[in-house]
């Protein structure tokens, strides 16, 4: 089998491909070049020369061909721009699953097939299960080391990039890859791993969003309000907030304030206190039934609606194909337009969608 891996330059991708070459697969390897991480300093191509550079030695131990592959505009248009749009309207958006879906495996996937290959792999840590028969479908399934499970970004799969794609990781540990590195020789060309945004290592949103969008504090500013409609502070941007946010707010008080809403309309940041947080019953849209066919009636569920949440139980109703409506048995805190509900049976992904504004 002809393999292309989407090398990262992360230890979990490399190891994907030296584990896909023991087995006997045809392997090369694929490096994204995106575009410049946001609050990135200084040469844009020397950074991406060296390393790529770095990238290249490490595959060549392997005797594992490179190639880049220029996503730049792609990436732009497909999840950064809808990324600064969402923040716009008072969402917070999950750009790892678009990336997932459009781009590593939507367009890489589509160059892997040009080039020759038979499967795109990657270094994800979550499982792929074939149909049983030809007129069956692919399921997507958690990751068996549930510390490091990534199902949750993948939900947008389709069953034709089901069909083409390895995650050779799925069924091992995070901890088996890092001594796998060690014993290899390769720890020491892997930092540590960021938990932030590629394209925003700093982790700092308000003022990536400020220089990308070209906003003026100043002209942003507008009125922090309680529940009960009490004027409490003011902010600097609406587009700077989330659901279930606490630090940052800027309002002297015993009990710790959260935000609870945002109104990009009227320009206001609407907080409560940590019952306020509290919701049972959400919307969701772009729904994408992955591993069934998409339900005509109520579908019993866990429900995780950010990446470390524990699956909660829920009842799913479809609202035509793309929308539904999640009923959870139990309320849960900082349900948070923009992000991802993502339903599961048991390890299974049934399917998921964006949680919509209230």
């Amino acid at each position: 089998m002809r393999i292309a891996v989407a090398m990262s330059g992360g230890v979990d991708s490399l190891r994907s491909a030296v584990l896909l070459k023991e087995q006997g697969g045809s392997v090369c390897a694929l490096h994204m070049r995106l575009p410049a991480q946001g609050d990135l300093e200084g040469d844009e191509d020397g950074v991406f020369d060296r390393r790529v550079e770095k990238l290249r030695e490490l595959t060549a131990r392997f005797s594992i061909p490179l190639t880049v592959v220029d996503m730049r505009q792609a990436f732009e248009e497909k999840v950064i721009r809808p990324f600064l749009k969402a923040y716009l309207e008072g969402c917070t958006p999950n750009p790892c699953v678009v990336c997932n879906s459009a781009i590593k495996f939507g367009l890489l996937l589509e160059e892997a097939l040009k080039q020759g290959a038979d499967v795109l792999a990657t270094g994800h840590y979550a499982r792929v299960l074939r149909p049983h028969s030809p007129k069956g479908r692919f399921a997507l399934l958690r990751g068996e080391d549930l510390s490091k499970d990534q199902s949750y970004f993948l939900f947008q799969l389709t069953q034709q990039q089901l069909s083409r794609i390895l995650l050779p990781l799925g069924s091992r540990t995070k901890q088996e890859t890092v001594e796998w590195a060690m014993n290899a020789g390769v720890r020491s060309f892997f930092g540590k791993e960021s938990q932030e945004i590629c394209f925003i290592p700093s982790g700092n949103y308000q003022e990536f969003l400020r220089r990308r969008l070209g906003l003026d504090p100043s002209a942003r500013r507008g009125s922090v309000i309680d529940v009960q409609g009490n004027l409490v502070g003011e902010h600097n941007g609406v587009f700077g907030f989330t659901v279930g946010q606490r630090r940052g707010l800027g309002i002297a008080s015993s009990a710790p304030y959260y935000v609870v809403a945002l109104d990009p309309v009227a320009n206001v940041v609407r907080v409560g206190r940590s019952k306020d947080l509290l919701c049972r019953e959400f919307g969701v849209g772009a729904v994408n039934w992955v591993s069934i066919k998409p339900p005509v009636k109520e579908v019993r569920v866990g429900v995780r609606i950010r990446h470390q949440h524990a699956p909660a139980p829920a009842t799913v109703l479809p609202r035509g194909e793309e929308e539904a409506v999640v009923l959870l048995d139990e309320p849960q805190q900082a349900v948070t337009p923009g992000q991802a509900a993502v339903f599961y049976d048991g390890d299974t992904v049934v399917g998921g969608g964006t949680i919509k504004r209230g």
